[in-house]
């Protein structure tokens, strides 16, 4: 039996979580017309639901967000009613979930775009990234630099986004400011070169992720709103020339808004944890509430990190595609089940739920 500290209970706010194992959120492409949650969602998330937290899939909060194809959103009442199914499938087995709110900014093609056009951004640079869509992975498309005076809207889809969450029944939402999308972009100098407001100093650069964050507690409250960063991740074409005062500065007001979690993606995103120079630590010790570690954890580590009060929550990404019960796989030191790359991005249930768990393995040898 190993060490059970990733495997004792934790409260997140007001919710008691039966362990400390989080299901990151992992892009699948499997959404039906209109962007609703795929009907094999709500047994995907319920074969997962022993994680004491599952953090869904990113989801566009508008489609002027979406930036790869049969990606799910949260603004439309079909697209609430398709993720109902999945909060009370989760519910039903003792879970608890997060939806993941998302504008993915200049990562996106024009495919997707209402009327075909551009892709928004802080600043009209084009990343070097590619894009799923049209069932293929092809480069983004020229991006638009917004105006000022549309930020107030991106804001308010955030929002509603956060409300439209809980109408579906989520127990709150994760807010998406990593990997590269609309939030980091404005947040890192080599993305954002705008001279309004929004650009150019630390505290101007932070401006829309905080007012974004601001919105969403005042709409559904501090204890459901939970945010994900990731400081040096290169992902999607970013980068910071000074990202320990950047996010030092951030996590300080993230603090007087009080969000229940901050979910931290230490290193590159599904590479190098020590891809540039960061003190994960300091930021953790700075934030007041719940501290999830992200990226690259396995058990050893993560009980590691536990146990040197270094994190509160460890999330796992990949390991769970092919291990619905990768809590009881943990706890009791069984090998890993591999998964099928190819079935990783659209689909159908093949390679999204008939991953068999530990006791459907055994019976189907014998």
């Amino acid at each position: 039996m190993s060490d059970p500290i990733l495997f004792s209970p934790y409260t997140l706010g007001t919710l008691k979580l039966s362990n400390r194992v989080v299901l990151a959120p992992l892009t699948r492409n499997r959404a039906a017309k209109g962007c609703v949650a795929s009907e094999f969602a709500a047994a995907y998330y319920s074969q997962r639901a022993s994680a004491g937290l599952l953090i869904s899939e990113a989801s566009q909060i508008s489609q002027q967000g979406q930036g790869y194809q049969d990606t799910p959103g949260i603004y439309t009442p079909a697209q609430i009613e398709g993720w109902r199914k999945v909060t009370d499938a989760v519910h039903s087995k003792g879970g608890r979930i997060f939806l993941q709110l998302w504008h993915v900014g200049r990562v996106s093609h024009v495919d997707l775009q209402q009327h075909g056009a551009a892709p928004v951004a802080p600043s009209a640079l084009r990343p070097a990234t590619k894009v799923f869509v049209n069932n293929r992975f092809v480069d983004v498309s020229e991006p638009r630099a917004l105006a000022t005076q549309e930020l107030p809207d991106i804001v308010n889809d955030f929002r509603q986004a956060a409300a439209n969450a809980m109408a579906a029944g989520f127990d709150g939402v994760e807010i998406h400011g990593a990997n590269g999308y609309l939030l980091d972009q404005f947040i890192k100098d080599g993305s954002n070169l705008r001279t309004d407001a929004y650009g150019g100093s630390i505290a101007n650069r932070a401006r829309l992720l905080l007012e974004v964050t601001a919105a969403v507690v005042a709409e559904i409250g501090a204890d459901r709103t939970g945010i994900r960063l990731s400081p040096v991740s290169p992902a999607n074409g970013v980068s910071s020339s000074d990202p320990q005062a950047q996010f030092d500065y951030i996590v300080d007001q993230l603090n007087a808004l009080n969000i229940v979690y901050l979910h931290v993606v230490e290193g590159a995103t599904g590479g190098p944890r020590d891809v540039a120079p960061f003190d994960f630590e300091a930021l953790r010790q700075r934030f007041k509430n719940t501290y999830i570690a992200n990226n690259g954890y396995d058990l050893d580590l993560a009980t590691e990190r536990l146990a040197d009060d270094k994190a509160d929550l460890i999330a796992f990404g990949r390991p769970f595609i092919g291990n619905p019960d990768l809590v009881e796989r943990l706890k009791t030191g069984a090998p890993l089940a591999a998964f099928d790359p190819s079935t990783l991005y659209g689909g159908a249930a093949a390679g999204y739920i008939d991953y068999p768990t530990l006791g459907e393995s055994s019976t189907a040898a014998n």
